[in-house]
């Protein structure tokens, strides 16, 4: 990696494996911008289900999210991210990306689309077991989280077996299960 090579680290994760933290300290080290779907579009997307007759924290089981309000909440992610990249700028991209998980060209397309500069592209895993993430779920509190801890099975089931198929990115299991995070695979990169 060089200073004009700038970098999109992708940070996935279930929730409450650790996205947030672990992309927060990322971003740090990187001297990236860090860019969380929740934090840009969020309160754009639960009342744009709210005014669409739906219940604004439903995410996870509502087919009018997955399949009208969630692309343009990836949209809108990746075109900041773009707009980023081209001024210079690294990205940490804080978001699941579960649904686009199994398609290898969707990373390229969307460089394409956003028009990306040449970039290094990294894919960072949160891992954590079960049970912290269960913890740390109950623990925030968050209105969107209810169906996951309603239905734990068969969101732990979906959460826990997704392989990222992306071509062109180099992916790193970071373990979010401890008080800290190691990074040290970043000291290679320089």
């Amino acid at each position: 990696m060089t200073a004009a090579t700038p970098v999109v680290a992708v940070v996935l994760g279930p929730a409450g494996s650790g996205k947030s933290s672990v992309s927060r300290r990322l971003a740090c080290r990187l001297g990236a911008a860090h860019l969380d779907k929740d934090t840009i579009v969020g309160g754009l997307t639960e009342e744009i289900l709210r005014l669409a007759g739906h219940d604004p924290h439903d995410r996870d089981n509502n087919p009018y999210y997955v399949d009208n309000v969630m692309p343009l909440e990836y949209a809108a992610l990746l075109r900041v991210a773009g707009d980023c990249l081209r001024a210079g700028t690294s990205v940490v991209l804080d978001a699941p990306f579960g649904a686009f998980l199994d398609d290898t060209e969707f990373l390229t397309r969307a460089s394409l689309e956003y028009e990306w500069p040449p970039a290094q592209r990294l894919v960072i895993r949160v891992v954590t077991d079960a049970d912290t993430i269960r913890r740390r779920i109950v623990r925030r509190g968050l209105s969107r989280d209810t169906w996951k801890l309603e239905h734990w099975d068969e969101f732990w089931a979906r959460a826990s077996a997704r392989d990222v198929r992306w071509s062109d990115v180099t992916c790193v299991d970071v373990d979010s299960s401890g008080d800290s995070v190691d990074l040290t695979f970043l000291d290679g990169m320089r």
